[in-house]
């Protein structure tokens, strides 16, 4: 937002150690619709770029359009396209959307049910929000049958296989863009081994997908979906998020997201020449049609994720980064779960506590510059995947 140079000012709450320094932060709590509205009215804001689910699901961005400004960011209701994976696989099957056959399921009878109708590898989906950690894939009836358990409502549905791929669209209630296809890394170790997490790392371009991937899944996914939207009456204003498997049938979508995730955006948005500013005030005030073609610069960006040691389970919190202020070619930190302490150190507050960038002209280069920017940042316990991006090699 800062690099647009149509944007003036950048506010952000709460934010944290990294964005306080290209914004000015304010305490307000990020799901707490009405006190978000009062700060944009506050501070006169023009546009108001929603960013986490739990306050696109709690409404903020509802309060802060009634308040008189532009918002980017689906409405409550819209947004249970994230916050319902039960709500999803309606409006798919309502548009034709394709996808993995599903069951939902409020029981452990019910759970038990699907799981034998679809056999392994198991899939279960925690129904509401659990950000990014509420999907369960294994080979083991136990495991997955303890998931669904503790989860309550659940969504079974048969495995897709195939590579996965990410493909963000950005939408102003009636016209939707595609933004460049990326690969995460779900897996919290090498060799996908490990839990499944918030993501470990992403690249961007894919040379192995199809070059029509992106036309395609918008014509079969995105437009039919946000068309279904628009008949409900819940038009679709924000970025959609298409998580996708390429099967043998061809693209089909594991889930949606109603906002921008990580961590795939960090290498989408390297990549975008267009101002970001001036774009999504398009999506919110119903003009992207008019915005033209997107630009992107050339070559690639692969982004890896330092965690927290302990993480996806009980991240620790309160450690000192150190390395900060090193410097590669090509790359750069942004902070994720990061805070100030007392004496002004950045110390990690989050299970992923930062992603680190690298670009170059193509994958390899890109992924040389961040891995030797991640090797310089030190931070105790912490741990992060050696594997980013190298199958593409």
């Amino acid at each position: 937002m800062r690099a647009d140079p149509q944007v003036a000012e950048v506010h952000c709450a709460p934010g944290n150690a990294g964005i306080a320094q290209v914004a000015t932060l304010h305490p307000v709590k990020p799901a707490d619709p009405d006190a978000v509205a009062a700060l944009a009215v506050e501070l006169g804001a023009d546009l108001v770029v929603v960013g986490p689910e739990a306050p696109l699901v709690a409404g903020v961005a509802d309060a802060v359009r009634q308040a008189g400004v532009p918002c980017f960011g689906p409405s409550a209701q819209a947004a249970r396209i994230e916050g319902s994976k039960a709500f999803a696989k309606e409006v798919m099957a309502a548009a034709g959307v394709p996808t993995a056959r599903s069951r939902t399921c409020a029981t452990p009878e019910e759970a038990a049910a699907a799981l034998a109708e679809f056999g392994a590898p198991y899939v279960v989906k925690d129904d509401g929000l659990a950000a990014g950690k509420g999907v369960v894939v294994t080979e083991d009836l136990d495991e997955a049958l303890r998931h669904a358990a503790a989860c309550g409502r659940v969504v079974i549905e048969e495995f897709l296989d195939g590579p996965e791929v990410s493909l963000f669209a950005l939408c102003d209630g009636t016209t939707a863009v595609p933004l460049i296809p990326a690969q995460d890394h779900k897996r919290a170790y090498d060799g996908d081994a490990g839990p499944n997490t918030g993501g470990m790392g992403a690249y961007t371009p894919l040379p192995w997908a199809p070059a029509d991937l992106a036309e395609r899944v918008m014509a079969e996914t995105v437009v039919p979906t946000v068309a279904e939207l628009a008949r409900r009456g819940t038009p679709y204003t924000g970025v959609l998020f298409v998580g996708l498997a390429l099967t043998s049938g061809g693209p089909k979508v594991i889930e949606f997201n109603a906002r921008f995730g990580d961590p795939e955006t960090q290498v989408v948005l390297d990549r975008l020449r267009t101002p970001l500013g001036g774009l999504l005030l398009a999506c919110a005030t119903g003009r992207l049609a008019e915005a033209g073609p997107l630009a992107w610069h050339g070559g690639a960006a692969v982004t890896v994720v330092v965690a927290a040691e302990n993480y996806p389970a009980d991240p620790v919190r309160g450690d000192v980064i150190e390395g900060l202020d090193e410097e590669v070619e090509g790359a750069y930190v942004l902070h994720a779960g990061t805070a100030a302490d007392g004496d002004g150190r950045v110390v990690s507050a989050g299970g992923r506590v930062l992603s680190v960038v690298g670009t170059g002209p193509d994958v390899a280069a890109a992924r040389d510059a961040a891995y030797e920017l991640v090797g310089r940042i030190r931070l105790r316990g912490s741990h992060h995947r050696t594997d980013i991006a190298a199958q593409a090699l």
